[in-house]
């Protein structure tokens, strides 16, 4: 009887560890697919979207999953183009973090691409708002993202109904984002470094580098960017369309900031168009006219020692009413063409600091508004009781 005793206990001892490993195997295996589940369950939600992802793989070993296919996009779209399409997210722990007792993660994004196709983005139907996908997005992390990579992406402004078809676009895009997790603070900081670099139409070279506080419904940043070097000829379907101007040779350059403070926006743009010449073609009388008008002032304003037509354009206000400066504007081509040639660099002229007192004046004027407001509903329920009193 003891003999039979100890053998079952023995086979006992062995049952337990047996089905603890073919239970975690089993979890394991599941994995996959219940936060595939969980991940489309989230896109489904979306108001006014659809999505999907077509895989999700689990590497335990390094405390990460990744994300295949991830697409979304609008519901009344009628065009087949994904809003987000997004090849392969890698999402992980950071393990450097976690040895300094943070837990916090790494994204790292394939070939992600972010494509605005005009007429679908202007569709009826539900009206989607922005932070209801980017929230989403954010809910697919499970922890807070420290460091964000992004390799070989593309942003792309696209006009399907134009003829011919409108195509702005970034690609080859390569940005690191870092220390994207911090605490929040009353003051305004900007912890965290942006980097960036991609290829513009016409094969052009963008730049990007600044700061930025992404604790906030509304980013702080202090950004500054450029594109050179690109081919003008580039641009013709756009202002073809736009403007019934095509151009036979010549490079284009942009040069902006923007800074942002409490959703104050404050920047400028200045794009620069070197050694241009229009196509010339036999058209119509209208169009001819229309031609020769556009090249009169294009030789007019252009600056003739450089060979230059550009301006610099104030960009300011409440980001849900920004606005440009007309008349700064027009000036400054003629300052270019005139006075002295814009330079093809970043003026850094715009600072953060000039974002939050710009910020702080709106805020100021806000709170008198709602001062003078509130002083006459006070005198007319002074009088209202005035009257009472009377009869």
């Amino acid at each position: 009887m003891k003999g039979k005793n100890k053998r079952g206990f023995k086979k006992k001892r062995y049952i337990i560890p047996i089905s603890i490993i073919a239970l975690l195997i089993a979890l394991r295996l599941l994995m996959p697919v219940l936060v595939k589940k969980y991940v489309n369950d989230v896109l489904a939600d979306i108001p006014g979207y659809y999505g999907h992802v077509d895989d999700i793989d689990i590497a335990l070993y390094r405390g990460a999953y990744v994300i295949d296919n991830l697409e979304l996009s609008k519901v009344e779209a009628g065009s087949k183009v994904p809003f987000l399409d997004f090849k392969q997210t890698d999402i992980s722990i950071e393990w450097n973090a976690l040895l300094n007792g943070k837990i916090v993660s790494e994204l790292e994004m394939h070939q992600p691409k972010i494509i605005y196709v005009f007429e679908d983005q202007q569709s009826g139907g539900t009206e989607p708002e922005v932070e209801d996908w980017t929230k989403a997005l954010t809910d697919l992390v499970p922890i807070e993202i420290n460091n964000l990579t992004i390799t070989d992406g593309t942003v792309a402004f696209v006009q399907l109904q134009a003829d011919p078809n409108i195509d702005l676009n970034l690609h080859n895009i390569n940005l690191t984002a870092t220390n994207l997790r911090n605490v929040v603070q009353k003051k305004r900081t900007l912890p965290s470094q942006l980097n960036a670099t991609a290829t513009s139409i016409g094969k052009g070279k963008m730049v990007m580098d600044g700061k930025m506080n992404l604790v906030k419904e509304v980013p702080d940043m202090d950004i500054a960017f450029s594109i050179t070097d690109a081919d003008v000829k580039a641009l013709n379907d756009f202002t073809k369309y736009y403007a019934e101007i095509d151009f036979d040779s010549g490079l284009f350059e942009i040069y902006g900031e923007l800074a942002i403070a409490d959703g104050y926006l404050k920047g400028s743009m200045k794009p620069i168009i070197k050694n241009s010449k229009l196509v010339g073609k036999e058209d119509g009388f209208i169009e001819t006219l229309w031609e020769g008008f556009v090249g009169f002032f294009k030789f007019v304003l252009k600056n003739q020692k450089n060979d230059t037509l550009a301006t610099k354009i104030p960009i300011e206000g409440d980001l849900n009413n920004v606005g440009t400066k007309i008349w700064p504007t027009i000036t400054n081509i003629f300052k270019n063409a005139w006075i002295q040639a814009f330079k093809g660099v970043v003026d850094n002229d715009i600072s953060f600091e000039d974002a939050e007192k710009a910020a702080d004046n709106e805020q100021t004027k806000e709170e008198r508004k709602q001062d003078r407001k509130d002083e006459r509903q006070n005198r007319r329920e002074a009088k209202k009781q005035e009257r009472q009193k009377d009869n």
